[in-house]
């Protein structure tokens, strides 16, 4: 595991205190869940700005297809897509996984 080391705004450091006050978590598993939240819903934001496509959103979020669907859901993010279109990218993330 690597260490980072960031200057952080008071109010910064005050959210993550008082997260891991509230869950009773220390301050470092507190920090790495925010930066993994912020990644999901970034990744989720890029798509939905069509930025990114939904295998690719996929692969980022280190989901199977019907997962990432089910992520975008909780987001209420509906997928612009097809079935036919759902299959292909199926396909394409069945390929990317075997590599």
């Amino acid at each position: 595991m690597s260490v980072l080391s960031i200057r952080l705004k008071e109010n910064e450091l005050e959210r993550i205190k008082e997260l891991s006050k509230l869950r009773k978590e220390d301050k470092s598993t507190v920090a790495k869940e925010l930066m993994d939240c912020g990644w999901d819903y970034l990744m989720v934001k890029l798509y939905k700005d069509g930025k990114i496509s939904l295998g690719t959103l996929s692969e980022k979020l280190n989901l199977s297809m019907s997962e990432t669907l089910d992520r975008l859901a909780e987001f209420g993010v509906t997928a612009p897509i097809e079935y036919e279109d759902y299959l292909k990218g199926s396909e394409y993330f069945k390929k990317m996984k075997e590599r």
